[in-house]
């Protein structure tokens, strides 16, 4: 049995042409960040549907799928707590 590596997205990096010099806005970070976790739930769906139809019998391989899955939207979702957490913070301050 193979076990292959595979890394989780970054949450961090949004892809942009090399000639586009202009700062990537927060928001533009957050969409790319889910368009990431949506992929990859796509790809655990396909995974699955594959085992279903015996098309691949290979278990492991839709497992690591679906736990990729898994933590990169249990991250996404951190993330989001995270940022509504810090936005009532904000609304709490006296101006």
């Amino acid at each position: 049995m193979k076990v292959e590596n595979f890394t989780l997205p970054s949450f961090g990096e949004v892809q942009k042409p090399a000639n586009e010099k202009t700062r990537t806005s927060f928001g533009d970070v957050l969409k790319d960040s889910i368009k990431k976790v949506v992929e990859l739930e796509k790809e655990a769906d396909n995974e699955v549907e594959k085992l279903v139809k015996m098309e691949n019998t290979d278990v492991q391989t839709t497992m690591i799928a679906i736990e990729k899955a898994d933590l990169s939207f249990q991250m996404m979702m951190q993330i989001r707590n995270k940022i509504i957490s810090a936005y009532e913070e904000i609304m709490r301050m006296q101006v």
